[in-house]
C-alpha cells in the first residue's frame, strides 16, 4: 500500500471517529506510523489531505458503498431501499454513532474553500445520480411526470435526516420512521401509476 493510500484510509477513519478539526497531522501520522515528510511530500497540508479523502469518496461509491448493498438484488426501486438498509445496519452496528461520512463533514465544515464545496457536492451528485438511475430504471412503475432527480434528491434528504436523527437521539427507530414515510410515498406514486390516464 502506498503511502498515499495510508494516509488516506488513515484520514477516513479520523475525519469519521473524530471529525476534521479535531483530527491532527500526529492522529495521521500515529495511525500510518509515517514520518511527517513522507505525508507532507504526498499531501502538503491537511486541507490536501481532506481533498484527497473526497476524492476517495467520490471515486469508490460504487466499490464502497453500492455494490455491497446492492449484492443480489435486481429490482430498481428494491435497490434504493436496500441502500437505506444498508445504511441502517450500519447504524444499529455502531449504536446509533454512525453518520454518514460525507454528510457528517459537510455539516462540520460551514464554510469550506471552492475545492472542498465541489467536492462534496459532486459526492452527493453522485449518490443522487444512482438512486435516479434507480427511478429511470422503474419505467412505467412511476407516474410519467414524476421528477425523478427531485425524488432521487429527496431520497438522499430523507437518509441524511434520518442518520443525523438516530444519531443525535442514540436510535435508530428515527431513521426506520423517516424510512417508512419514503417508502409510503413510493406505493403512493406506484398506486398512482396503475390508475388508467
Amino acid at each position: 500500500m502506498s503511502a498515499r493510500e495510508k494516509i488516506v484510509l488513515a484520514a477516513m477513519e479520523l475525519f469519521w471517529l473524530k471529525g476534521y478539526n479535531s483530527t491532527s497531522i500526529a492522529d495521521l501520522l500515529s495511525r500510518t506510523q509515517l514520518n511527517s515528510g513522507s505525508l507532507y511530500h504526498v499531501f502538503p497540508s491537511k486541507q490536501d489531505v481532506l481533498i484527497g479523502v473526497l476524492e476517495a469518496y467520490r471515486d469508490g461509491i460504487h466499490q464502497q458503498l453500492l455494490a455491497p448493498a446492492w449484492a443480489g438484488v435486481d429490482d430498481p426501486i428494491a435497490k434504493i431501499f436496500a441502500l437505506l438498509s444498508h445504511y441502517r445496519m450500519l447504524i444499529v452496528e455502531t449504536d446509533c454513532a454512525y453518520g454518514c461520512p460525507v454528510g457528517s463533514l459537510a455539516l462540520e465544515l460551514h464554510e469550506p474553500d471552492p475545492k472542498v464545496r465541489e467536492l462534496l457536492a459532486a459526492n452527493f451528485e453522485n449518490w443522487t445520480a444512482a438512486i435516479e438511475q434507480c427511478l429511470s430504471d422503474a419505467g412505467k412503475r412511476l407516474p410519467p411526470e414524476t421528477d425523478r432527480r427531485a425524488l432521487a434528491q429527496f431520497v438522499l434528504t430523507a437518509m441524511e435526516g434520518g442518520v443525523m436523527q438516530a444519531r443525535t437521539h442514540r436510535d435508530v427507530s428515527y431513521f426506520d420512521r423517516a424510512v417508512t414515510q419514503l417508502r409510503a410515498h413510493f406505493d403512493l406514486l406506484e398506486n398512482a401509476a396503475k390508475v388508467p390516464a
